[in-house]
């Protein structure tokens, strides 16, 4: 069961005081404070977990500061949407907004090669009216030898170049908890030029102990890529515990199931999937097309496999869209036969924004607002 409080109650009023007390009281249930906030308002939600078989809602629904009640009706509680929810299906950060409804593109390098690369692609991304990009500095590779990224030495240029071209957010994955404690410092010592998404790969979406040191912590939402090879739930339940650790900012990342039915692609792409989280869960929705589609080779009509990939996404009701590009694809360090060139970024924006206004009337269509 789950508490929504009024509206920017703070958590030293007295009303606040006298409900925690009362829930105190409660055997067999943990009350867990959860704030969430949006563009215009601040939320208080209190889930209740353990024995609530025994809970009633109208047992709440007169107590302090309460204004709704939702009852769990998924495994995944807090990241569910659940019978009769309102809670909201978006979050602000850094002055972007992340939603069910809108859609943003990061666009970038899946591996910092060299600070002028870096430079680059953020005057490129200026240009072209965007505030979002991605940019890998710790890379875990299936091969030992393989490049394993610069890590925490080239944070401080890449946190400083964003603040030159006003890039406000970069997805950064991350593959230990130091990870965290070395962005921090990068920020703070560059001034906080930027914010960052910390990114967790498919390969530690079910890495728990990562997942609970990414969801302790507040200050940095989290992209979520869907495990290869195991089932949507069950990746649904690792963002349930970034979730249960206090950490509700994430967006659920779509990259394609490792399969050799997928080929000739990298991976067999499960975008078809979009709508179904959005219906589930009140998490954004992003599609990864370059690493499920993993080369540029084109089809008959001249458009790229990642190109099209992209737009099904995007007609689907995608969110967001991480996407490969490089100065120098031919000197990238990681993935350069799915690396687009900068030239392809004008093509790429107006490509998503062609098919986002499909999806808008579709939507039409329907009968549904947009």
């Amino acid at each position: 069961m789950i508490l929504i409080l009024a509206p920017d109650i703070s958590n030293d009023s007295g009303e606040y005081q006298s409900l925690i007390t009362y829930l105190k009281t409660l055997k067999n249930i943990e009350a867990r404070p959860h704030i969430v906030k949006g563009k215009e308002q601040t939320l208080t939600e209190i889930y209740l977990v353990g024995d609530t078989s025994q809970l009633k809602a109208d047992d709440f629904k007169d107590l302090p500061c309460v204004s709704n009640i939702v009852k769990i009706s998924k495994p995944y509680k807090i990241i569910g949407k659940h019978a009769d929810d309102k809670r909201p299906t978006e979050f602000t950060y850094n002055g972007i907004t992340f939603s069910q409804d809108n859609i943003n593109i990061f666009a970038g390098l899946c591996a910092v090669s060299t600070r002028e690369h870096v430079e680059s692609m953020m005057k490129a991304l200026k240009e072209n009216g965007q505030q979002c990009t991605r940019m890998g500095a710790y890379k875990p590779r299936t091969s030992p030898y393989s490049f394993q990224g610069h890590g925490k030495n080239c944070l401080p240029y890449v946190f400083e170049l964003a603040g030159k071209y006003d890039i406000k957010v970069i997805a950064m994955e991350i593959t230990h908890e130091d990870h965290i404690d070395e962005i921090n410092e990068a920020l703070e010592l560059t001034g906080n030029p930027t914010g960052v998404m910390l990114q967790i790969g498919t390969r530690n979406t079910q890495n728990f102990e990562l997942l609970k040191s990414a969801g302790k912590q507040t200050r940095f939402p989290v992209l979520l890529k869907r495990g290869f090879g195991i089932t949507l739930e069950e990746s649904l339940m690792a963002a349930e515990y970034l979730a249960s650790e206090g950490n509700s900012n994430i967006i659920f990342a779509l990259r394609g199931m490792k399969t050799n039915m997928g080929d000739p692609h990298r991976n067999f792409v499960d975008f078809a999937h979009i709508p179904v989280v959005k219906r589930l869960t009140r998490m954004p929705v992003c599609i990864d097309p370059s690493h499920s589609v993993g080369t540029l080779d084109r089809g008959a009509d001249g458009i790229t496999d990642v190109m099209h990939v992209t737009a099904q996404g995007v007609i689907s009701g995608a969110n967001m869209i991480l996407i490969d590009f490089h100065p120098e694809p031919t000197k990238a360090l990681v993935d350069a036969m799915q690396a687009n060139t900068i030239d392809q970024l004008p093509v790429l924006i107006e490509d998503v924004n062609i098919a986002r206004e499909a999806y808008l009337k579709r939507l039409q269509i329907k009968g549904i607002k947009p």
